[in-house]
């Protein structure tokens, strides 16, 4: 049996072993704001519940590793003391990676991660619409756990008012485990669906997504794409440039025809197509050809 002593390996290392044997951990897509109300959104799986009465939800925004610096998140529910809490299913997985990309202070992350914000009634962060359950929470205490890269901040949030999306009710009224069909990470880029087994989601770049709201309005209100699908397209570096958008329109044999006869919708169908066979870089080109 391998035997490790924590302070022996490096933190990045350490952390590797640690969130690829505890698992699967809940994902908390928590939405702040700052103290302007300006709104940020960015995913946890350091979360659980841990009491009823009163309800009590933890998530810890660590310390990054590389560097020693601390999210925004942490800095928003510091200065005001309220957070929402969304739980992540699989139709919303892809846009709750992207959320995770680090923009710069001020960028609206509901925006790059296309999902829909709506306002709270309690507190000043906005809740997810996507999520199926989104709890408002006031902020009771921050415990810092070390000054350290890798240090968590034990966040410890009071449910204040529950929002549930009717549609994941069972006949009694109470949450249906099949129908929520929530996801949770593992280590690496792995996660985990309730009752399906484990996929993959490729990571933010670390150089920044486009993110959704570079996808053209046409697209997103086709009805042909998914959110997962958005999270996709929003994960690339740059969009193709306009030769080798041509050149794959002239290279395509079906490409012609779709784009004479004007039918977004085959255009939309056959980007869908690459999507399913992960090549994101066809599918843009198809969505972006004229």
């Amino acid at each position: 049996m391998k035997t490790i002593i924590p302070k022996e390996i490096s933190t990045a290392e350490l952390q590797g072993y640690l969130q690829g044997s505890i698992g699967p951990r809940p994902i908390a897509l928590a939405s702040t704001v700052d103290a302007d109300g300006r709104p940020n959104l960015s995913p946890f799986s350091f979360f659980n519940l841990f009491s009823a009465n009163p309800p009590i939800l933890i998530f810890s925004p660590s310390r990054r590793v590389r560097d020693n610096t601390v999210k925004h998140t942490l800095l928003n529910v510091q200065a005001t003391m309220q957070v929402v809490i969304n739980v992540v299913d699989y139709n919303m997985v892809q846009q709750t990676s992207l959320s995770s990309t680090e923009y710069k202070d001020g960028v609206n992350e509901f925006v790059k991660s296309g999902l829909t914000m709506i306002p709270s009634e309690e507190v000043r962060p906005f809740r997810v619409k996507e999520s199926p359950v989104q709890f408002e929470c006031t902020v009771q205490e921050v415990i810092g756990l070390g000054n350290e890269g890798g240090a968590g901040n034990l966040v410890i949030c009071e449910v204040v008012k529950i929002h549930i999306d009717e549609r994941v009710l069972n006949e009694k009224g109470g949450i249906d485990q099949h129908k929520i069909d929530l996801v949770a990470r593992m280590g690496g880029n792995w996660y985990t669906r309730a009752g399906k087994g484990m996929f993959e989601v490729e990571k933010p770049l670390t150089t920044l997504g486009i993110g959704v709201d570079a996808i053209p309005k046409e697209a997103i209100d086709s009805g042909i794409f998914t959110g997962n699908d958005f999270g996709v397209l929003g994960n690339v570096e740059q969009l193709p440039s306009e030769e080798d958008i041509l050149a794959f329109s002239q290279s395509e044999p079906d490409m012609r025809e779709i784009l004479t006869s004007g039918n977004s919708i085959k255009k939309f169908e056959k980007a869908k197509k690459y999507l399913a066979e992960n090549n994101v870089s066809l599918a843009w080109k198809t969505i972006l050809a004229k």
